[in-house]
């Protein structure tokens, strides 16, 4: 089997646009949970200790937190069906991509540098090619809506002058 046909078969499977999570993020992971033929949404927030292979469709983070005093990791493919959304509620100075040496850490040892970002920007996840459509789309619905609206107005023009026309009748 070529190696072309198998990064063929991987793009297929890629999601369109995941968020650039970097190691030392904290991420909010909602993650679809089945059980029997019942499905809900499970939210994991932790510290990203790892990201792995962010180009291929094998893409990798591994999120851990601590939960009742006791370390708890998950790893996520990022571009898993299962994986509904990944937000970045904060980011940190970091300075490697395996955060490894936090599992022996606790407490303020364990915290990480804050730095500045653009919460809004870096979680917005929109398409390249897409962005393009939508706004062909909106400015579509617009125009629609304006030729429908002028007239409403100009009838509501219409009706306060009656109205004032009739106030001033009453009021000589």
């Amino acid at each position: 089997m070529s190696f072309s046909i198998l990064k063929k078969i991987g793009d297929e499977q890629k999601k369109k646009a995941v968020v650039d999570v970097r190691s030392g993020d904290t991420v909010k992971v909602t993650q679809r949970i089945k059980e029997g033929d019942k499905s809900r949404l499970q939210v994991f927030e932790g510290v990203v200790i790892r990201a792995d292979r962010k180009e291929s469709h094998t893409a990798r983070i591994t999120v851990r937190k601590i939960a009742s005093g006791v370390g708890v990791e998950k790893s996520f493919l990022l571009h898993s069906p299962l994986v509904e959304k990944i937000e970045i509620t904060k980011r940190a100075k970091v300075r490697r991509n395996n955060l490894s040496y936090l599992r022996a850490r606790s407490g303020k040892s364990a915290r990480l540098a804050g730095k500045d970002f653009d919460r809004a920007a870096v979680n917005d996840i929109t398409v390249p090619g897409e962005d393009e459509v939508a706004e062909t789309a909106e400015t579509a619905e617009v125009a629609t809506e304006a030729p429908a609206e002028e007239p409403k107005t100009g009838e509501k023009a219409t009706e306060a002058s009656k109205a004032e026309e009739k106030s001033e009748e009453k009021a000589e």
